[in-house]
């Protein structure tokens, strides 16, 4: 079978595949809103960062604890059949946060909100998976990256959004919108039948297909999502804490804002064209590139160049989520693909919560630099990772039920 052309037009000309992809980029808009929303509205209503702060943290916490057996339960009986349910248990707990009148249940609703938030990402993705398996699977690094800009956007008109209703008075208006656009675009997941991944046909092929989720391949990749993560961490706080430190705090947002449109324009570039390198091999080039950018942050003098240092560095994440991607669906069964990319997920939220708490101690003890010598000690990490992985057997990277590993 011939290769479609490179590039995004024809990837999303592929029958169905706009439309889920489209329905799953609007919903993640409001996941990117829910996590912030709560935080002002509990602090509208109980007018303490501590009680909104323990409400985030409760989010994101289940939906990284919790999340993966929600995907469990969408490879074993299908997308169609559980998202459905899942969307209304996220409505009833986003309500009962609106409707709490008290802090303790306020909390304990974020809780069960963060627990049945769906893994949209990582159904649009096992659906590009399935969607170009056999002769198109040279596509896949191209979807990947699409729908890495779709997960970059969303993180960035999400707190936006949420921002500026808040700073409005709006506060229950946004957690409203996030539900609203999370209900709509997983619905209309939900309703799209033809392009979900069929879940696996028995009880004995589904522990086969799990076994995969066990292999050192996938192990290691789940540990090169904790690093990414570690960076993540570090660089929302390590840059906030520059911008204080420095007298000038209105320039994080600045500085946040390039990096960001740094992403996108990388991740955008980096799925136009086809890479003839295998991806374990472009693994390692894209941690080394991140790695040594990442060393010029603690010797930044200046917020022009902290925020140039970030820029470079930050062009080097894209690619590197989308080989993570890519050598996830090459590591594990389809049948299993779905929780796999959801545990890589947890791992990465794992990660970037460790390396906060880590930057926060560190910039409060020694000063902003030290914060930001965390990112290249997150890239060296990476890099050593992304070499174990390149010289691991070939055979570990193949997700065939029945293969050596």
């Amino acid at each position: 079978m011939p290769h479609a052309a490179p590039g995004y037009r024809p990837l999303l000309r592929t029958p169905g595949a706009a439309a889920f992809f489209l329905a799953a980029a609007a919903g993640r808009v409001g996941i990117a809103m829910t996590g912030l929303g709560l935080v002002w509205l509990l602090h509208a209503r109980t007018g303490s960062y501590g009680t909104a702060g323990l409400a985030a943290a409760g989010f994101a916490l289940a939906e990284a604890l919790i999340g993966p057996q929600p995907a469990r339960l969408v490879d074993r009986f299908g997308q169609t059949r559980v998202l459905p349910y899942s969307l209304l248990a996220h409505a009833a707990a986003v309500t009962g946060v609106l409707a709490s009148t008290t802090p303790a249940a306020a909390i304990i609703a974020a809780v069960c909100a963060g627990a049945t938030v769906p893994p949209l990402g990582a159904l649009s993705a096992a659906r590009w998976a399935h969607l170009l398996r056999g002769g198109r699977a040279g596509e896949l690094p191209t979807a990947f990256s699409l729908e890495s800009l779709a997960n970059a956007t969303a993180f960035l008109l999400g707190p936006v959004l949420v921002s500026s209703l808040g700073a409005a008075g709006e506060a229950a208006l946004a957690s409203t919108m996030a539900v609203a656009l999370i209900l709509g675009g997983g619905g209309a997941l939900a309703v799209q039948g033809r392009t979900a991944p069929p879940p696996a046909r028995d009880h004995a092929a589904r522990a086969r297909a799990a076994r995969t989720l066990l292999r050192p391949a996938f192990l290691l990749l789940a540990l090169l999502n904790l690093a990414l993560g570690l960076y993540f961490g570090t660089m929302g706080v390590g840059v906030s804490a520059f911008a204080v430190s420095h007298g000038t705090p209105g320039a994080a947002a600045p500085i946040i804002a390039a990096s960001s449109l740094s992403g996108l324009l990388s991740g955008w570039l980096y799925g136009l064209p086809r890479h003839p390198a295998p991806p374990r091999r472009r693994l390692v080039v894209t941690t080394a590139c991140l790695t040594g950018a990442a060393l010029l942050l603690p010797f930044a003098s200046s917020a022009v160049r902290l925020g140039a240092a970030v820029v470079v560095t930050e062009a080097a994440v894209p690619p590197t989520l989308v080989l993570l991607n890519v050598l996830t669906q090459k590591a594990v069964h389809p049948a299993v693909l779905t929780q796999a990319l959801t545990w890589n997920n947890s791992a990465g939220a794992a990660g970037s919560a460790l390396a906060a708490a880590l930057a926060g101690r560190a910039a409060d003890a020694w000063g902003p630099s030290a914060a930001l010598a965390q990112a290249p000690a997150a890239g060296l990490v990476l890099l050593v990772l992304a070499l174990a992985a390149r010289r691991s057997k070939a055979k570990e990277w193949t997700g065939a039920v029945g293969d050596g590993g």
